[in-house]
């Protein structure tokens, strides 16, 4: 397909999940470039606040409180952004929830739960926006998916099922507007561990609080992929190095991925003495305290380079490749004549 969506700064965005974590740099992030947004979020009050925070400043901004899991709630997501700005050029499907915990200690019912949001509410979200941006001639649908989506981990079984859920979808749905000759550019975001209030917004059935295991990476970080994508037909972009680095190693070498996952796995994504915010926790059916980051005691990276180098044009980094790849095999050769 080729690309003819806008720069970010002429767009109206939809953001889901749009006062914490990931959406919330989102949020900034698109303002801050210029771009009119329409942010939606369960939470009414951290909405409001939000709205409030941001058009003091001159943002254009318009709320819309829904849950993602309710498809008529979406549907009205995409009427505030007629009525707000004229519709809508770029739909980013990022609300999630999560548990951690073993299969059998999470309760089937929140199972479905976060089926319910992770893989429903993108559903919803795509069907609602292309049917939107086939009205104007293109757009981009941005879908959070996760490098859990490439491999799985103890603990966050549900979480990591419906991510590999989220990839096949957004894989289906860029076939299908592409074979109906659809403008439509679908992306997916695979962030690693970020720095976001997720932690402790899960729903906990381990002994200890849980934390997402390094290295970690700030909100800003996904922000970037995410407003980038926007503007740039791409197919896939990996947010954090140490991400990839998980998924490479869980592609070429499963067992030992798996092995390590279950050698290291519960012990990483604990954190004995350091539960975060007790206003924050399990926000599974109803909304709690929001904010960018998590309140843990953590380190996380504020760029990344792997972004970078996929953010490149396509031909200088394919030349890229090809001269790492060179020089690794003249490395090589001369090493052997010695």
């Amino acid at each position: 397909m080729a690309n003819t969506l806008k720069p970010v700064n002429e767009q109206i965005l939809v953001v889901t999940g749009a006062t914490s974590g990931n959406g919330l740099a989102i949020v900034e992030r698109a303002v801050r470039d210029g771009a009119a947004v329409v942010a939606v979020a369960r939470n009414e009050t951290a909405l409001e606040t939000l709205r409030v925070r941001l058009s003091a400043t001159g943002a254009r901004i318009a709320t819309c409180v829904a849950d993602v899991s309710d498809l008529a709630a979406v549907e009205r997501v995409a009427t505030v952004a007629i009525e707000a700005f004229g519709g809508f050029d770029s739909w980013v499907n990022n609300a999630g929830a999560g548990t951690y915990g073993t299969l059998e200690q999470v309760p089937v019912a929140d199972h479905r739960r976060v089926f319910d949001v992770n893989y429903f509410g993108v559903l919803h979200g795509s069907l609602v926006a292309a049917r939107h941006l086939r009205t104007r001639g293109g757009g981009a649908i941005v879908n959070i998916g996760s490098i859990l989506g490439d491999r799985a981990i103890v603990e966050q079984g549900p979480y990591c099922a419906t991510k590999h859920a989220v990839q096949a979808l957004t894989d289906t749905l860029r076939m299908e507007l592409e074979q109906e000759g659809a403008e439509i550019s679908v992306t997916l975001i695979k962030p690693g561990a970020i720095d976001t209030p997720f932690p402790e917004h899960a729903r906990n059935f381990m002994d200890q609080p849980p934390r997402l295991p390094p290295p970690l990476y700030a909100p800003e970080v996904v922000a970037d992929a995410v407003l980038f994508a926007c503007a740039n037909s791409r197919r896939t972009l990996y947010a954090g190095g140490g991400g990839l680095m998980s998924s490479l190693l869980s592609r070429t070498a499963p067992r030992v991925a798996d092995l390590i996952m279950e050698a290291i796995g519960t012990a990483t994504q604990q954190k004995p003495g350091d539960p975060g915010d007790s206003a924050r926790r399990d926000n599974l059916y109803e909304p709690r305290t929001d904010a960018l980051r998590g309140s843990q005691d953590v380190h996380a990276r504020r760029s990344s380079i792997v972004l970078q180098l996929q953010k490149l044009p396509r031909s200088l980094l394919a030349v890229g490749l090809l001269g790492g790849a060179a020089a690794i095999a003249l490395g090589n050769a001369a090493a052997k004549r010695r």
